[in-house]
């Protein structure tokens, strides 16, 4: 115990609830799973079984911290602990009396829980007759009534002990105790030492409480009164079917003729035209209470809505069209040049019958949205299905129209919506169709997406062959390793690989962010967002290779932006200063190389899905028995990269001037910083080679250039990949000279032209180039004196024995 200033404190451990409050005089009882207040049950035990229960602001917290504490609690006595199953205890307590922790303890180690220093606090009354006192105790015990008779799950024995009355404050707290209300408001009642103020909310909770009931009740009502209503309808029409079964059979003749008439005004092919007049005969046969005319009924609809001659007239204007693609879409030149093509051999050739491309690329790339900007530059109407978790064959192709319920399949059905007969259809996640016993839908696509066989498809619903041959098809995909074989080669594949820095911040001052500031009823002077700006979102705050989480930042300032006008500002400008406020700590920091030429140390370039990156390889060389040490959660073909790299550095050891025997006296470690990131691939060759040529001549290497490609055990510098995205990345960190293969000379045409402009690239054959650019051989450190004892120890030795080191 605690004594302060006319103040007495208690220390107590401290049990945090979650969506419960804890009244003084009351018994409740609730079970306790967190180690914490499991702890502090154990320290009340030892303690008198004294315990402080206050609730937490927030029911989510799992682990609460004292600032998500209510200071106001109740201190209680432990009546009773019983262990369940699953580690979880039933614990039964009394309070005692309303306390305020005037500080919290936090637990000195693991093993410990919170503990508070309280002080026991005392009901009082001012200014309050007892008449009126008793009034209010009348008014709650009425109040509290009309809400039991609203309420489901009141017990009886609460009705009585409230019937019962008793002392206002006391009565206040079981009243509150036993509503199902929030823990915010019983905590407000907790937190009221005046007894009259407490138990005047108490009533006023219990009105507002029983409207809320009251409203709830009456739509329950409302409900039933419908389904009631419901039966009665579904009764009359039932009595109406009888009628019109009795009134319809002169009127299946009618309708049989007008299907006719809509059969011969389609011009079918002779097969078709004959298969449809016999189910018209079919159905007009049929009674008008046979559930079978009402199947045939539903196929003839649906087979003569199909657009079986409608055409809609395409765009041949390319200048048009190439003005449509443009103003919805940033850069995807290799789908706008293909779809140009195709519009260009169109007017030469008009028989050219529909193409199937397939865009490859990463998540967020334009892959999807293209689609309808494709459809109209081309004049086609456009119908989208998405094939992503299909294992049903049934959903391309159709179920059987014997079946209850059954339909046509998903591509018929989207050429229903499409309206035409040529329209461009997308066929959405290609890659992620699976299969099943229910069949392979994989294998119904052949037929969909072959110009040869596609002419006639037969739909099993519909039966009857129709015409896909000019329909263009625009599959997306985001892995091709999963789309068998058969149905890749159906399909002209374009690759579409991430977005630069540059592409994604035109991207944004051109299409998103005027966009969202449309969509946020924002104009154009009300958010400042300079390319600098711009570009410090991009590079601090996303690591995609598309623009959506791009969307959605530029989408959260363009909602900063209207509260900060909503609350009287004239605009809002990004800057420097507050960009953190508006979008929080960036999670992404840029590549940043060393400013000085190091030995050992090279700047490498790595290709990932959401752009380059840089990657520095450390090489170590220590005296030792021989060891290769690689590091940094590196794949097969990384770690074979490094043993060719020290092969052909054994290879050139005397053209170096390095020792011959280094690779038996010299442990070598080869490292790769970020250890938590894996790493793979055969393009860090050359950069893993000239950082042990470094390393082991002492000679520096050039801070300022970085290198990619593949080396082989003869020094020949092999082509990579990913070039735009590498050059890209070492743009960003200050690089100026750039070591590529010789092979890949001819991809320089396609990186952005800022980065050919701002970067020396050096075509390297042979490892000889790239050494003579990166390492400064003129500034090789002097050869320390070194005395190898696994030289002398082998010199001494007879021929044959070993060395222990």
């Amino acid at each position: 115990m605690i004594e302060t200033i006319g103040t007495t404190l208690t220390r107590l451990p401290v049990l945090p609830l979650r969506g419960l409050a804890a009244f003084p005089h009351m018994i409740i009882h609730f079970d306790v799973g967190r180690m914490m207040s499991i702890r502090a049950l154990e320290a009340a035990m030892k303690n008198g079984q004294l315990i402080f229960l206050t609730a937490q602001r927030e029911l989510k917290t799992d682990t609460p911290e004292p600032g998500d504490l209510y200071q106001m609690g109740t201190v209680c006595m432990v009546k009773q602990i019983l262990r369940l199953p699953g580690d979880n205890i039933r614990v039964l307590v009394e309070g005692r009396a309303r306390a305020l922790a005037h500080q919290f303890v936090n637990p000195e180690s693991d093993e410990d829980c919170i503990y508070a220093e309280v002080e026991e606090l005392e009901d009082y009354v001012l200014g309050v007759t007892e008449r009126r006192a008793q009034a209010l105790v009348r008014t709650a015990q009425e109040r509290f009534a009309e809400y039991a008779q609203n309420a489901p799950r009141v017990s009886p024995d609460v009705e009585m002990t409230v019937a019962a009355g008793g002392d206002p404050g006391w009565l206040a707290d079981y009243i509150a105790q036993n509503l199902a209300v929030e823990v915010e408001t019983k905590q407000e009642i907790l937190e009221e030492l005046n007894v009259t103020r407490r138990l005047t909310m108490v009533i006023r909770l219990l009105g507002e409480e029983t409207e809320i009931l009251k409203i709830e009740n009456e739509i329950q009502d409302e409900l039933k009164s419908q389904i009631d209503k419901n039966q009665r309808e579904y009764y009359l029409r039932e009595q109406i079917k009888v009628i019109q079964t009795e009134l319809g059979e002169q009127d299946a003749a009618a309708e049989a003729e007008t299907y006719r008439k809509r059969v011969a005004d389609l011009h079918l092919p002779q097969e078709c035209e004959e298969k449809l007049l016999k189910e018209v005969d079919r159905f007009a046969k049929l009674g008008g209470s046979s559930a079978e005319q009402a199947v045939v009924r539903t196929y003839l609809d649906t087979v003569l809505e199909l657009p079986w001659n409608k055409k809609s007239e395409e765009q041949l204007d390319l200048a048009a069209a190439q003005a449509v693609l443009d103003r919805d879409h940033f850069g995807l030149k290799k789908v706008k040049e293909r779809i140009m093509e195709f519009l260009a051999v169109k007017t030469l050739a008009p028989e050219l019958k529909g193409q199937v491309l397939c865009l490859v690329g990463p998540p967020g790339v334009g892959k999807t949205s293209i689609a309808k900007s494709v459809a109209e530059a081309m004049g086609r109407s456009y119908a989208r299905m998405s094939l992503g978790g299909v294992r049903d064959e049934a959903d391309i192709r159709g179920h059987r129209k014997t079946y209850i319920g059954a339909m046509p399949g998903r591509i018929i059905d989207a050429v229903r919506r499409a309206g035409t007969n040529n329209p461009l259809i997308l066929l959405d996640e290609i890659d992620k169709m699976g299969n099943d016993f229910r069949g392979d839908p994989a294998s119904a696509m052949l037929e969909v997406l072959d110009a040869e066989q596609n002419v006639a498809f037969r739909d099993h619903y519909i039966e009857l062959p129709f015409d896909l041959s000019d329909v263009v098809f625009l599959t997306t995909a985001n892995d091709l390793g999963t789309v068998p074989r058969p149905l890749l080669d159906r399909m002209e594949v374009i690759e579409l690989s991430s977005y630069t820095e540059e592409e994604k911040r035109q991207i944004a001052q051109n299409h998103l962010l005027p966009k969202q500031m449309q969509k946020h009823g924002l104009q154009k002077t009300q958010l400042v967002l300079s390319d600098a700006m711009l570009r410090a979102v991009i590079a601090g705050y996303t690591r995609e290779s598309g623009v959506r989480r791009l969307e959605q930042l530029l989408a959260k300032l363009c909602r900063k932006a209207a509260k900060h006008v909503a609350d009287g500002g004239k605009r809002l400008t990004v800057s420097e200063k507050n960009l953190e406020s508006l979008l929080g700590v960036p999670p992404y920091k840029e590549d940043v190389v060393s400013k000085k030429d190091e030995i050992g140390i090279v700047n490498g370039l790595a290709w990932t899905s959401v752009g380059g990156e840089m990657l520095e390889v450390e090489v170590a060389v220590v005296p030792g028995t021989g060891k290769i040490e690689v590091t940094g959660n590196l794949g097969t073909v990384m770690q074979e990269s490094a043993k060719a790299a020290v092969t052909f550095v054994r290879s050139r050891a005397a053209e170096l001037s390095i020792d011959p025997m280094f690779y038996k006296d010299n442990d070598l470690h080869i490292h790769f910083p970020e250890a938590a990131i894996p790493k793979d691939g055969p393009s860090a060759g050359v950069t893993i080679t000239t950082a042990l040529v470094s390393a082991l001549t002492e000679a520096p290497v050039r801070h300022d250039v970085a290198m990619t490609g593949e080396v082989t055990l003869r020094g020949r510098v092999l082509p990579i990949g990913g070039l735009r995205e590498k050059t890209m990345a070492a743009y960003r960190a200050g690089i100026k000279t750039v070591v590529i293969p010789k092979d890949n000379e001819s991809d320089l045409q396609d990186i952005e032209p800022v980065v050919r402009e701002n970067l020396h690239f050096v075509p390297a054959y042979h490892m000889d180039t790239v050494m003579e650019t990166a390492i400064d051989f003129s500034r090789r450190a002097k050869k320390r004196k070194k005395t190898v004892r696994g030289q002398a120890a082998r010199a001494a030795q007879p021929s044959g024995a070993s060395v222990v080191q």
